[in-house]
């Protein structure tokens, strides 16, 4: 499904801005990071999607001399997260999808905080490679 902006303001950068490297950093926020997944998943599929966007990330933060920085776990929760939340939503619009997941857009405490112990995100291990939460969900579909 092709996704489209209702506007030509855009939260962050394209994927080819993207990919190139070609946007300011200091303006990449939480909000920009969402619309580069949402961007992402509106021309790949979800693996194809990670793999460039992960990928993206972790020359960007070397590029800063920040390779630190990069985290694994985080990368692939969001973009899994922003698949999901889109799917579910059935919107094919950046504005509509906002306002469809606000969830994904709360800050301190975000989203993945519901999902992941503080101990366990910040672990090493979730650093370098995707874990699973450690924080039991209840569906809501299972009541």
């Amino acid at each position: 499904m092709k996704w489209r902006l209702k506007s030509n303001q855009t939260p962050g950068p394209t994927i080819g801005e993207f990919e190139a490297l070609e946007f300011d950093p200091e303006r990449f926020d939480h909000e920009a990071h969402v619309f580069v997944a949402w961007s992402y998943l509106s021309e790949f599929d979800l693996l194809e999607s990670i793999s460039r966007y992960r990928e993206t990330l972790r020359r960007l933060t070397a590029m800063l001399g920040v390779p630190g920085k990069y985290h694994e776990t985080i990368t692939w929760f969001y973009m899994i997260a922003v698949a999901e939340h889109a799917d579910a939503n059935k919107v094919t619009d950046w504005a509509s999808f906002k306002r469809a997941s606000p969830e994904l857009f709360r800050r301190n405490p975000g989203i993945i905080s519901d999902y992941y112990s503080r101990s366990r995100l910040m672990s090493e291990m979730a650093r370098k490679k995707f874990i699973l939460p450690d924080i039991k969900q209840r569906s809501s579909n299972l009541n």
